[in-house]
């Protein structure tokens, strides 16, 4: 089934010769039915589909959080430490 519905509920209804896969009533699959034992196939354009899908959720470029923190003046450390504002030592 298409990648786009990953994570979503999907209703599968299938038959002795086709399966469908349906989204919020709507069709997202509809495959021939395979009857052998543990295999996997893989329809080309949903891999594909699955690459894009990845690289757009990886490339999204995520905000810089900023860490909110007190701002002193500098004046303040020259006070504290005796420093005139001349350079020299009060």
């Amino acid at each position: 089934m298409h990648p786009g519905v990953i994570g979503h509920r999907v209703l599968v209804r299938a038959d002795l010769e086709r399966v469908h896969v349906f989204c919020d009533g709507e069709l997202v699959a509809d495959h021939e039915r395979i009857w052998a034992v543990h295999q996997t196939v893989s329809d080309p354009a949903h891999v594909e589909a699955a690459k894009v899908l990845r690289r757009r959720h990886f490339s999204a470029a995520s905000p810089v959080v900023e860490p909110q923190v007190q701002v002193r003046s500098l004046s303040d450390y020259d006070d504290a430490l005796g420093v005139d504002i001349d350079g020299g030592v009060a």
